[in-house]
């Protein structure tokens, strides 16, 4: 995925009310961007941290700076990460269409968004000669040491969405929850006990009853981020 424009850099210098983050351009210029980011973003949001944003010509916005990219400090090394939740099913399907998924190849065609199960709408929906497949795709910035955990926040609605996914392969469907990890410095993906319980008790729950748990590393740059490395989910 090709980010449309050049990305705008500046310096973190707070992230609130959940969906916005005020942030010091290199001119000096002070501007307030939207964070298109539920989660508790840990390690992702500290005052200070280099960042990049894009800018919408869309004239209706209210504001046309969105963060896209936060440079952290990895185990060896400063390392990019992607916290844009908007753009992780875009980044799921263009590795799925383009080959690089071993797992979910031979489907003919994919939709997004298709309204499932209990009033909930699927990220992606597979569809093959034979059967079809349906993608949940959660995007994952929580790092401790090269393991990246999910959720890092409590979260009802991830939890809603294993128990629509475990149903469907209760019925003989196939679902499947891929985590995507926009960042290149983790060597594996785990639930995470610490944050929500429930959440990382109805993942092996649903893994036992059939549901897939795929994980993709990204390699994140100023100009394009890729999901090209999978990794293990150790539920």
């Amino acid at each position: 995925m090709k980010f449309e424009s050049r990305l705008i850099e500046g310096i973190l210098l707070r992230r609130y009310k959940r969906f916005l983050a005020d942030v010091e351009l290199t001119d000096g210029q002070v501007i307030t961007a939207h964070t298109a980011n539920t989660g508790a973003m840990s390690g992702c949001a500290e005052p200070g941290s280099r960042v990049w944003l894009s800018c919408s010509s869309n004239p209706n916005r209210k504001y046309a700076h969105t963060w896209e990219l936060v440079e952290v400090s990895g185990a060896n090394a400063k390392v990019l990460v992607g916290i844009n939740t908007m753009k992780s099913n875009v980044l799921v399907k263009e590795a799925i269409a383009s080959g690089r998924v071993n797992s979910l190849q031979g489907y003919k065609s994919i939709q997004t968004e298709v309204p499932y199960g209990s009033n909930s709408r699927i990220d992606l929906l597979l569809h093959g000669p034979v059967d079809s497949c349906y993608v949940e795709v959660k995007n994952v910035t929580l790092v401790q040491g090269r393991t990246a955990y999910f959720p890092d926040a409590v979260s009802k609605r991830a939890v809603k969405h294993l128990d629509e996914l475990s149903n469907l392969v209760r019925q003989g469907g196939r679902g499947v929850l891929f985590f995507c990890v926009q960042r290149d410095d983790v060597d594996t993906v785990r639930p995470a006990d610490f944050v929500d319980p429930d959440y990382a008790r109805k993942l092996r729950t649903a893994v036992q009853c059939g549901v897939e748990a795929l994980a993709y590393s990204a390699q994140v740059s100023v100009s394009q981020v890729v999901l090209c490395q999978e990794l293990p989910v150790e539920v």
